[in-house]
Parts: structure tokens; C-alpha cells; sequence
């Protein structure tokens, strides 16, 4: 496992890779908390990831293109190792089924997964998603409407959603 940390528009994102793809991608990743997210996902895995941004080059590449608005779909080799059960069929349902510049309700896209009345769970699952923008929780919103929560905090969700034209881009 190889991670390294990228300065984005949204602050530093942490990206950690594994033999079988990208396994976490981290907010507001200071060294305080990159160190912490290195370290929590190598207990996890039984690893201990390296510092090396160089097999992540494609990662950071698709990451920069998406942030510069050149990018709306990404091509990466995901390890859902880090997820398991509801929670890992609702984020692969979130990854394939709810492109870029469109936004799905929480029962919605738990409907879509055969669990009616599962808004809630579905928002677990949003919280526990290891793979944030390349698995867009912030495409996840309130079904009246409101841009509900967003384990990045909710300027990151709106500058998401206004990179991606759901949004207007903030003013400040």
C-alpha cells in the first residue's frame, strides 16, 4: 500500500492505493490526520502503507483534471476492501448509477438498491464511504431538497456540487 497527500480545491486530500486499486481518499489531510488515516487503514488491511505518490500518479491525475473541471468521470481501480454488506452495494450503486452534475435522494438511492424505508442506512453509509469524490457522496441530498450532511463538512459538499454545476459557486 502506497498513499501520498494532494493539494486540491477543496484543501489537502489524502489518497491511499493498494494492489488492487484506490482504497481511501481523505479530507483536510494535515500530517496530523494523514498519519492518523495511514495508520487506521493499515490496521485495517494488515499493511503498513508507504509514502510514495508515484504509483498514484494516475489517482492524482484524475483528481486534478476533476478539480480543474476537465474531468467528469473517473477511471480508477477501486478496492471496496475497507466496506462490506449494504453499505458497499449502496456506494457501488452511488459510483455507477449517479453521474456527474446530477444529484439522488437518499430513499432514492435506497429504492435502487431494493431496501425501501432505508434513507437512514443510507446515510450510514454515506458517512462511512472510504472513497469521497470518486465515490460522489456529495451527489447524496435531503429528498425535499436540502443539501443534507457530508462526512467533509458541508462547504466541501457545496463546492463539490457547484464544481459540478448543481450549485451556484459560493461567493466567499
Amino acid at each position: 500500500m502506497v498513499w501520498t497527500v494532494r493539494e486540491t480545491a477543496v484543501g489537502p486530500l489524502l489518497v491511499i492505493g493498494s494492489g488492487e486499486g484506490l482504497v481511501c481518499v481523505g479530507f483536510r489531510a494535515d500530517p496530523e490526520t494523514a498519519g492518523r488515516a495511514v495508520d487506521s487503514v493499515g490496521r485495517r488491511l494488515g499493511g503498513t502503507p508507504v509514502e510514495d505518490a508515484r504509483p498514484l500518479a494516475p489517482v492524482t491525475a484524475q483528481l486534478d483534471a476533476y478539480f480543474a473541471g476537465d474531468l467528469r468521470e473517473f477511471t480508477l481501480d477501486l478496492d471496496w476492501s475497507l466496506i462490506t454488506g449494504f453499505n458497499r452495494r449502496v456506494l457501488r450503486e452511488l459510483a455507477t448509477g449517479v453521474p456527474y452534475g446530477t444529484v439522488v435522494g437518499y430513499q432514492d438511492l435506497a429504492d435502487r438498491v431494493g431496501e425501501p424505508g432505508g434513507a437512514r442506512a443510507v446515510g450510514t453509509a454515506m458517512g462511512s464511504n472510504p472513497l469521497p469524490v470518486v465515490v460522489p457522496c456529495h451527489r447524496v441530498i435531503e429528498s425535499g431538497g436540502g443539501i443534507g450532511g457530508f462526512g467533509g463538512g458541508l462547504e466541501i459538499k457545496r463546492s463539490l456540487l457547484a464544481l459540478e454545476g448543481v450549485l451556484p459557486a459560493p461567493l466567499f
